[in-house]
């Protein structure tokens, strides 16, 4: 099989309506992340994307080059932070309310 240069592009529609409870957005880099209920609690998934503009169109695309990569880790930190925070307050709102008035001496 020869390679001919020539790059095939398949836009596949998400079939969900789902949206990111949260995104994180440096210029044309954003983090959008993910809820996801799991048998052993609340689990965080983050996806990245590029946004560029294609004539009249924003589209996004998965690849970064060399210039995006700062950026990319930028996000990648504050869409951590983000994370990190809301694992520590899901853990600080569950052990509140498994207390019970009267526990505390």
């Amino acid at each position: 099989m020869e390679f001919t240069g020539q790059i095939v592009s398949y836009d596949v529609p998400m079939k969900t309506n789902a949206r990111p409870i949260h995104e994180v957005r440096l210029g044309a880099i954003k983090a959008a992340v993910w809820r996801n209920e799991t048998e052993v609690g609340v689990r965080y998934n983050a996806t990245f994307s590029r946004l560029y503009k294609d004539g009249d169109q924003w589209k996004s695309t998965e690849s970064f080059g060399r210039d995006d990569l700062l950026t990319l880790a930028k996000v990648a930190d504050n869409t951590h932070s983000w994370i990190c925070t809301q694992n520590q307050e899901e853990h600080n709102a569950t052990k509140a309310a498994s207390s019970q008035p009267g526990d505390e001496r």
